[in-house]
């Protein structure tokens, strides 16, 4: 797996880092020099020298500030510099770049943002732990409706690095330079979208400090074999047959899921319909076979053909009695699982039962929003990242927790956030299709974690290529196109 540079670090394990790379040599003095240094260089890059404050919290955060502050004013920028807390209480590293600051430092109130035309958010980074408050709170509620632009140092203060939670408030920012690796809460939402562009830099710290990480940022980089393509020497039953259960009612939904699983690399698909559907299934559909049942026994009797490789079950299903037994009869079958939507609400008052099927199965995909989750897992505790991973676990099932900011877990800790998905799949059936992509990967022989991380992130590279005006149905077109842009990444 290419995660090398993906790695997303929690506050503790950045802790970690700076602490492995003042061990190797690099001194603290230095890593926050670099860091500062890396902020300034990338305002010199995008603005022209104009009235700048730097708004600097009493701790690393703001030690990053003070460097900030002198690098642009020895560059010739009229740079003020404003200090939350009192200047003789700073300490360590902070105290050190505080001291070669020769200029004026005020006190950091809303006043201090008068003239500005650029504001360096140097107060809190990703450490922060609880609500902001006082006069830190009125500033940074004063900066959120200022209208210049904002620059964060590592997150924009309030947002907790761990979660994206914002701790009170904070502002929008229009860069955020964060430092050796990204965070959770530059990806999670709501920090996902209070960072704006944001640049990772290089301070000094050793490689070698993000081996042990298990969150990473999805990207086609960390998924490389699902991305190459199918097998030169391979033929349709190589790339996997998928059996999709489909409704008697919203017969789109299956049609979708089967549709995007041909499309992302099954080999062959067929949806098993309700007799009384079939002549609906039938007729719509060209590549993708229709199977008639009458009940779970006609099912189950289908499932006797060994070439299905991957069972997917949920979008359109219903959420009558049958349509679980039709659950629970893919489930007795140790075949790979894809589990959506209906497939999960069935279970809703009997979790376990369902865990028990997901668990046995040699890999299965659960693929909840938030409702579904709340359903099947209750509150649990923590981060969106936390909660995926632990409902990984109890499970045995890779966990993709959906939304703007979709979650994939696996039960042995490894997670992957997602930042790759427009506004616009907020749409009816782009689950289904999401489903589909999935299954698709996962029958032409990619594992659970990476169908699902590539899945997803295929899933928004399709809408992207779209643009406006999307539909589910849109997607299907312009998936292969989103397949070539992640063979080439």
């Amino acid at each position: 797996m290419g995660s090398a540079g993906l790695e997303l670090l929690k506050t503790a394990e950045m802790y970690a880092a700076d602490k492995a790379a003042i061990k190797s040599g690099v001194s603290g003095i230095t890593l926050m020099e670099n860091a500062g240094a890396a902020v300034a260089a990338a305002i010199r890059r995008r603005w022209a020298p104009c009235p700048l404050v730097v708004l600097a919290g009493p701790g690393a955060n703001g030690g990053d500030g003070w460097v900030i502050a002198r690098l642009l004013a020895d560059a010739g920028w009229p740079v003020r510099i404003a200090l939350l807390g009192d200047r003789e209480r700073l300490k360590g590293d902070t105290a050190h770049h505080a001291a070669l600051w020769t200029g004026d430092v005020e006190a950091a109130s809303p006043n201090a943002l008068n003239g500005a035309e650029l504001i360096v958010d140097a107060l809190f980074g990703a450490g922060l732990a609880r609500p902001l408050e006082g006069a830190a709170l009125a500033l940074v509620k004063a900066m959120a409706v200022h209208l210049a632009p904002v620059i964060a140092v590592d997150l924009p203060s309030g947002v907790n690095g761990d979660t994206g939670q914002v701790l009170g408030a904070a502002a929008q920012a229009h860069l955020t330079v964060t430092f050796f690796r990204q965070k959770p809460g530059h990806l999670l939402a709501p920090g996902r979208f209070l960072c704006g562009e944001i640049i990772t830099a290089d301070i000094g710290v050793p490689e070698s400090a993000a081996s042990s990480v298990q969150t990473f940022q999805n990207t086609p980089a960390l998924w490389p074999a699902a991305a190459h393509g199918p097998d030169p020497s391979g033929h349709k039953y190589t790339r996997g047959h998928a059996l999709i259960a489909g409704g008697a009612e919203t017969t789109g939904a299956a049609r979708l899921t089967a549709r995007a699983a041909l499309r992302s690399g099954a080999g062959l698909a067929t949806i098993a319909a309700p007799r009384r559907a079939w002549p609906v299934y039938a007729a719509a559909e060209l590549a993708v076979m229709v199977r008639p049942i009458d009940d779970v026994a006609g099912y189950t009797a289908l499932l006797e053909d060994k070439r299905f490789s991957v069972l997917t079950l949920g979008p359109g299903l219903g959420l009558d009695a049958p349509a679980r037994g039709l659950v629970e009869a893919a489930g007795a079958t140790g075949r790979q699982l894809v589990l959506d939507a209906d497939a999960l609400t069935l279970f809703a008052d009997t979790p376990e039962v369902l865990f028990e099927m997901t668990r046995a199965a040699p890999a299965a995909v659960l693929t909840p929003h938030m409702g579904e989750f709340q359903r099947l897992f209750g509150d649990v505790a923590g981060s969106k990242l936390d909660q995926a991973r632990a409902a990984a676990v109890l499970s045995g099932a890779v966990m993709v927790l959906k939304g703007p900011d979709t979650v994939i877990a696996a039960p042995d800790g490894r997670a992957a956030i997602n930042a790759h998905a427009p506004p616009t799949l907020a749409t009816a059936g782009s689950g289904d299709v999401l489903a589909g992509i999935i299954t698709g990967l996962l029958a032409s022989g990619a594992s659970a974690f990476d169908a699902a991380c590539a899945g997803v992130w295929l899933h928004g590279e399709a809408a992207y290529q779209f643009g406006p005006g999307l539909i589910a149905s849109d997607l299907l077109d312009t998936l292969p196109v989103a397949l070539s842009a992640a063979a080439l990444k």
